[in-house]
């Protein structure tokens, strides 16, 4: 299983337009992050999980010329507004894209998309097939198991997804003990990390590595950061050995 970082930064990106703190006018590139999502390659197939604004870009960036399903964690616009830009592989490959969500993200995208639910849609709307799943039942997606785990997000239910021994949490601020049950074992654990200071909606840095700590991966990779976090370099001095801060691009693989 290969993992592909698409994203990595928060609602609103970094750089922050109009900004010119030392993270948003940093010239490392790790320092640059489109809207959190990630690509995962398993049986000959690409998952995305989650599709924001930089969808295309994020698309043409890492060269990816198929995606097979998409999940979506919630329905924020930083990950779901980009689902227009599926069309390509709605035209090339003839097929409505897949797209795994709970009913409240259903009911969302039939609202914020609805011209491409018309009875007589316009023949370049995008085609979605809409698969409903639920935090309590795993799933199957080309041939792999899913396990969803609910994450509370602010007041908003959050799915996070398991699959073997790697596992995706974004916004999360509250993760109850039956979720944390669902995310123990897992070798490589992907999590959110705001910032610094506490947030009402997402982990702090603190908070992060205090559940990092609970649940002992074996590797741990922080997304979904706000420029106010600092130099991703300067960060990554004082994490524990077993965790970094992910950065668009990056590549894990998996056994």
């Amino acid at each position: 299983m290969k993992i592909t970082f698409l994203g990595t930064g928060t609602s609103q990106g970094i750089p922050v337009i109009g900004c010119d703190c030392e993270v948003c006018v940093s010239e490392n590139p790790q320092d640059k992050r489109f809207r959190t999502a990630v690509m995962i390659s398993i049986n000959g197939k690409n998952i995305v999980i989650d599709v924001g604004p930089d969808f295309r870009q994020q698309m043409l960036q890492n060269n990816i010329i198929d995606v097979d399903s998409v999940l979506i964690t919630h329905e924020h616009n930083d990950h779901i507004i980009g689902l227009d830009d599926v069309r390509p592989f709605n035209f090339r490959y003839q097929k409505d894209m897949p797209i795994y969500c709970t009913t409240m993200v259903m009911n969302s995208l039939r609202s914020r998309f609805a011209y491409a639910f018309l009875e007589n849609p316009y023949p370049g709307s995008p085609r979605f097939n809409l698969r409903e799943i639920d935090a309590e039942t795993p799933f199957e997606v080309a041939g792999q198991k899913i396990i969803p785990i609910e994450v509370i997000h602010g007041k908003m239910p959050v799915l996070g997804f398991r699959f073997d021994d790697f596992t995706y949490i974004t916004d999360a601020k509250t993760i109850a003990p039956e979720s944390l049950e669902k995310i123990k074992g897992s070798k490589v654990l992907v999590l959110n990390a705001l910032r610094k200071e506490e947030h009402h909606s997402h982990f702090s840095l603190d908070e992060a590595l205090n559940f990092i700590e609970i649940v002992q991966p074996e590797r741990a990779y922080l997304t979904h950061i706000s420029h106010r976090m600092g130099l991703s370099a300067d960060i990554n001095k004082t994490l524990p050995s077993n965790v970094s801060i992910a950065y668009d691009g990056l590549k894990l693989e998996t056994d």
